[in-house]
């Protein structure tokens, strides 16, 4: 609704984790009127935010102090505060506020965000304001603390740079959410379209894996630079978005890496990325004049994509003398298909270098070329 774009938001715990990424969304989504509050923030910016406030996305709290008295007064404490703050100036603003699984749980932190639960839960009764509470399970994704309270950014953020983790029991069952799909729920909920189980809103999308699979599928991104591989990346699955907050965690100075280049006279040809599942990448770089291929497969198939330079792609179907010519370049980008049962060569027709794209549907195996010598 483009009306709600106009409400004036506030947001506690702004300099949080799910606070930035908040922040960032409703700024992308055209909300203009936020106030953020957090550590730090002088306390009058509070006392005026709340008299005139439309949403309050209270994310504020506590989940490492140093004396676990701490939880109760940031955790239960300043949500009493809030709400007083909101009740005294008479404003009914919709409050959502974030709390933990382990509200079920007998210990200090799950004890004060139970207590600041009944507390919303009373005071939504009270004022007849909307209250909303998300009892979230574990949230990753990219600017996540490291080495705090986030397993998963602590991984990331110790294999990105060849540092040790520890995972004490792989068996340990994680359920966590994406931070993305946290904040399409918080949009959802603003425009008062949120998800509600049994009195308490939640995030529709989350996953539940192994924490050994989860640990051992990070170590594979790092590796995936030296064996190439992609990752498996099915849009919306776990593996997808641990690989999106991976990247974010790599240091700035690794954000690049170098492939191996098979050189010669000829020109080069270097594998660029390869699947299990979908084959092969790699880029063909030929000198003017130059002649690659003359071979043949009986099952593998390859597309090529010249994208700079011209070339000369020749066929022959095996048995038969009757040559077929495609003449391509980067002036006019088109695949060329690679058909099995023809031999097939390409010709560097141009003045500079040559440079192709291919692609094939299967990983390269040494024991299991399938390819055949045969001249064009």
């Amino acid at each position: 609704m483009e009306g709600c774009k106009k409400v004036k938001i506030l947001v506690t715990g702004a300099g949080g984790f799910i606070g930035k990424n908040l922040l960032r969304r409703l700024h992308n989504e055209g909300y203009s009127d936020v106030v953020a509050f957090d550590l730090g923030t002088p306390p009058e910016v509070l006392d005026s935010a709340v008299k005139d406030c439309d949403f309050v996305f209270h994310l504020a709290g506590v989940n490492r102090p140093k004396d676990a008295a701490e939880f109760m007064e940031g955790n239960y404490g300043f949500t009493t505060e809030l709400l007083s703050k909101l009740s005294e100036a008479g404003n009914k603003a919709s409050v959502l506020i974030t709390s933990s699984i382990q509200a079920e749980l007998d210990n200090p932190y799950g004890k004060s965000k139970k207590a600041a639960e009944d507390y919303i839960f009373q005071y939504g009764k009270q004022s007849g304001a909307k209250v909303l509470v998300y009892r979230l399970p574990n949230v990753f994704g990219k600017w996540c603390r490291p080495n705090y309270n986030s397993a998963i950014a602590t991984f990331c953020h110790n294999i990105a740079r060849g540092e040790p983790i520890r995972v004490n029991d792989p068996n340990t069952d994680m359920h966590v959410v994406y931070i993305d799909d946290l904040l399409n729920a918080f949009m959802d909920a603003l425009k008062g379209k949120e998800t509600v189980e049994n009195g308490f809103c939640i995030v529709p999308i989350t996953h539940k894996a192994k924490l050994g699979y989860i640990a051992d599928l990070i170590k594979s991104f790092k590796e995936s630079r030296n064996n190439l591989e992609v990752p498996y990346t099915k849009p919306g699955s776990l593996e997808t978005k641990l690989y999106s907050t991976y990247l974010s965690y790599l240091p700035e100075s690794e954000f690049s890496y170098p492939l191996k280049m098979h050189i010669d006279a000829r020109g080069s040809f270097t594998e660029f990325l390869r699947t299990p599942e979908r084959g092969q990448v790699s880029v063909n770089i030929t000198k003017s004049g130059i002649t690659k291929g003359n071979h043949w497969h009986d099952s593998k198939n390859e597309k090529f994509l010249v994208v700079s330079g011209k070339a000369s792609i020749k066929f022959k179907k095996i048995g038969s003398d009757d040559i077929v010519e495609y003449i391509v370049s980067s002036d006019k980008l088109e695949v060329v298909d690679i058909p099995t049962g023809y031999a097939h060569n390409i010709t560097n027709i141009g003045d500079g270098d040559l440079v192709t794209v291919m692609w094939a549907n299967e990983a390269f195996v040494p024991d299991r070329p399938d390819t055949y010598v045969e001249n064009v």
